[in-house]
């Protein structure tokens, strides 16, 4: 049986939920599955290929809603989670018990683990620390900036590889790792263990850059590095640098779109009262009432860098 598995792509809990998915369908619906994974971004346009949805069973996790007729499958936990309000209806109509959502819940890993053990009868003991792990990284859960961004953790040396490594075989075989292996074997592997090498001193130098075009202003953290070849970057390090940053404005550039990503500090006690998903979505973007971000076209760096610098300009009210 052919499986067609999309989820987040270059995302620590998308990973996860495609490997908790996997052990679900293979332990409670098909011990024949043959999985196919296909990582999916968020940019500007259509998000869903056409042929896309070519297997027997075809699931989505970790990401946007379609109402495809060949979509069997569908977990998220995201505010943001249709793209149209006629997708949102479809939802709501439908009865199949084969698609959940819950925007409460931290990961989607942990959801599907929940949906798995309450409806399907699945046992997650095996997989407790992937999901506890998903958790603590979609949840930005970790004890503080440091951790996050120094990496010591298999957890987190494994989410950088998630990232930001460049070949698009890399994810789709740490999945399959990921269902069965424990976190330390996993980023233990020769071909991780090199890649995060690799990766972590591009992620020395990324924090160099932020260092040098990061600036903080009425408790707002705000940078532009569209000009800067830099594909991605932890979010995390303009926290590390500015602990008493409340929210983080960052516009950056890559060759699918320009971005406009918003952030909240986790570690900064400050009430926050923005929901970041909401004023992302008046620009056509989406996420959580903590993290959010605007996916426009690559050629639209003017507008993304206008846009940054509204969102900026509207958080730092919250402090003059």
């Amino acid at each position: 049986m052919k499986v067609r598995v999309c989820f987040h792509n270059q995302c620590f809990d998308g990973t996860a939920s495609a490997a908790v998915f996997s052990r679900l369908f293979l332990e409670r619906i098909s011990q024949k599955a043959e999985f196919h994974y296909t990582g999916l971004a968020h940019r500007a346009g259509q998000l869903f290929d056409e042929g896309l949805f070519d297997g027997e069973e075809n699931a989505i996790v970790d990401f946007k809603y379609s109402s495809s007729p060949q979509l069997t499958w569908w977990f998220d936990h995201h505010q943001s989670a249709f793209l149209t309000e006629e997708d949102a209806e479809h939802f709501k109509k439908y009865t199949g018990g084969r698609k959940f959502y819950d925007p409460t819940y931290r990961s989607c890993a942990g959801w599907i683990a929940h949906i798995g053990e309450t409806q399907f009868g699945f046992q997650t003991e095996s997989l407790k620390e992937l999901i506890h792990w998903a958790d603590i990284i979609d949840g930005a859960q970790y004890p503080d900036a440091k951790s996050a961004v120094e990496m010591k953790e298999p957890a987190i040396r494994l989410g950088l590889v998630i990232e930001a490594s460049p070949s698009p075989e890399v994810i789709p075989r740490l999945i399959r790792e990921l269902t069965f292996r424990s976190l330390s074997e996993v980023a233990a592997l020769p071909y991780i263990a090199e890649s995060f090498d690799q990766l972590f001193a591009e992620h020395q130098r990324a924090a160099e850059i932020l260092r040098s075009r990061a600036a903080l202003d009425s408790r707002v953290v705000y940078f532009d590095i569209s000009e800067e070849s830099l594909e991605t970057y932890n979010k995390f390090i303009p926290y590390y640098l500015f602990p008493q940053a409340v929210y983080c404005v960052g516009v950056s550039v890559s060759k699918d779109r320009a971005k406009i990503a918003v952030g909240t500090n986790p570690w900064n006690p400050t009430r926050k009262t923005r929901n970041l998903a909401t004023i992302c979505e008046r620009h056509g973007g989406g996420g959580h009432a903590k993290v959010a971000a605007i996916s426009l076209p690559p050629a639209e760096r003017a507008e993304a860098q206008r846009l940054g610098l509204e969102i900026a300009e509207l958080l730092r009210r919250d402090f003059r």
